[in-house]
């Protein structure tokens, strides 16, 4: 029975090693094909703002509608309305939608913006739902139907749109085959905290390597719910918003490409966002786009096998999908650990220790070397902020349970509520958070991450007492992670009212 239960154990742990180094190496092999379209592309964006500013008046450009879809936003709202308010776009080609599902306060206060900015000669609507059927996706789709544009622009109530936006980005819609672009978000809060700084470091990591290496190789992209623009047409043709998934963005986005339209991704053009201040408003927001990402793989792989697309997009659109299952590759790795220990047979082998470690080390080393590289892309100080790259290890492996939960969930199709992702208007390190509303609290969860802190720990100990060099970094990145999420978890849930 003992030797069933070891090999049962070992073929899992050579399961998880073997999937976790896939993922691994596919950062790689995105950064090789950015590196050999980057040239090319930063040109390409020039080329196409001269070619359509040379061949199109003003009075021709394309009518656009501002989209806003807020829920409980009362520290935010106002930032968000204006800024959009102050576009530059000519006013007459500019509609703008409020689509508030509020429940508290939000609702008077977005109601006295819109005013006011109505009496200023914006073209702004204010809709309220009474219902929150289909969540952000019912609002867009409600707002969708009465939409004026023949483009339309999303912004969540995090972002902050630069005046240049719609200049930026209407260029690309000159192509008829084009159907969304998707711009860089940027950071106004990434100094505010440790946590905040790991956050901006892992966003730059997607906006500006993988977001950029899959548009310029034509491989699938997707919109990522705010800071983009999209065209209407589309939106129809691919079915429109739905409510399935907890991912409505992903979702259209893939069912727009298996259709044949084209994504765009601009690097040049950000947008600045609030990364969230709390850790379990970040793990809410983590949970929401695990899951969401699982449910979208369920829905559209099949489709997406049968398409008529080269075998590496198939490839690079299925890791895409299904990213979020290394985090249950990594508790696989963990709680493996310390019974493959006692298989000598295995560990005495030297070629065995060896391939584990090459493994676990490509397989790390990966993601890390391509926030380090995305850095040293988007920023003149990147030196200065790669220092916090081991912290974003931590954090990346102490959400393991987190994200876990949310893959187990898609998979066996288990419901659960939508949690938001609360905003503070945090800027500057001296804001706080703790007196305001929307705290989310201390979930049991984190009692699981404490646990295998310890398990982690217990492993990590038992590896070095028993001269097992090789792997004993790895379980002691797991167990600083495992317990940094648990400690910043009880610090963060016993902070702040809840709404």
């Amino acid at each position: 029975m003992t030797d069933i239960i070891q090999h049962v154990c070992l073929i899992v742990y050579v399961f998880a090693l073997i999937s976790l180094f896939t993922y691994g190496i596919n950062c790689y092999v995105l950064m090789i094909f950015y590196r050999l379209n980057q040239r090319g592309a930063n040109l390409n964006h020039q080329e196409i703002k001269k070619k359509f500013y040379d061949s199109v008046q003003p009075a021709d450009w394309p009518r656009v509608t501002i989209q806003l879809p807020i829920f409980n936003e009362r520290y935010v709202v106002e930032r968000l309305i204006k800024s959009v308010c102050h576009l530059d776009y000519p006013r007459e080609l500019l509609e703008i939608q409020v689509l508030d599902d509020s429940t508290d306060d939000t609702v008077e206060i977005a109601q006295s913006i819109v005013f006011e900015m109505q009496g200023q000669g914006f073209d702004i609507v204010y809709l309220h739902r009474r219902n929150r059927n289909g969540f952000k996706a019912g609002a867009l789709r409600a707002g969708l139907h009465t939409a004026k544009g023949e483009l339309l622009g999303i912004f969540d109530a995090d972002f902050i749109p630069n005046p240049d936006f719609l200049k930026e980005s209407i260029p690309y819609f000159m192509d008829p085959k084009v159907g969304m672009l998707q711009t860089r978000w940027g950071h106004i809060n990434s100094d505010y905290s440790l946590l905040t700084r790991a956050q901006s470091i892992g966003i730059d990591g997607h906006f500006g390597v993988e977001q950029a290496s899959r548009a310029w190789s034509g491989f699938f992209l997707n919109f990522n719910g705010t800071a983009g623009v999209w065209r209407k047409k589309t939106i129809e043709d691919a079915g429109g918003w739905q409510a399935d998934t907890l991912t409505e963005d992903l979702d259209l986005s893939y069912r727009a490409q298996l259709r044949g339209w084209k994504l765009c991704y601009a690097p040049n053009v950000v947008c600045p966002a609030e990364v969230p201040v709390t850790i379990n408003a970040f793990k809410s927001q983590q949970h929401r786009w695990a899951k969401g990402s699982i449910q979208t793989a369920k829905k559209n792989l099949g489709r997406l096998f049968r398409a008529r697309v080269s075998f590496l997009v198939k490839i690079q659109a299925f890791l895409h999908l299904t990213h979020y299952m290394v985090h249950p590759m990594m508790l696989l790795v963990v709680l493996t650990s310390i019974p493959m220990l006692y298989s000598q047979w295995f560990f005495d082998q030297i070629a065995f220790p060896i391939m584990v470690f090459t493994l676990l080390c490509l397989a790390t080393c990966g993601p890390s070397i391509m926030y380090m590289y995305s850095q040293r892309t988007l920023h003149s100080e990147w030196k200065q902020r790669i220092k916090f790259i081991p912290l974003l290890m931590c954090l990346g492996t102490g959400i393991a349970v987190n994200n876990t939960k949310a893959v187990l969930e898609a998979f066996l199709n288990i419901e659960s509520s939508f949690i938001r992702t609360p905003k503070y208007g945090i800027r500057a390190r001296g804001d706080r958070w703790r007196e305001m509303t929307y705290s989310i609290p201390l979930s049991a969860v984190s009692w699981i991450e404490f646990f295998l802190g310890i398990y982690s720990l217990t492993g990590l100990i038992l590896f070095l007492l028993f001269s097992k060099y090789l792997v004993s970094p790895f379980l002691l990145i797991y167990t600083l992670g495992f317990f940094y999420v648990f400690i910043l978890s009880v610090k963060h849930g016993y902070g702040g009212v809840r709404n």
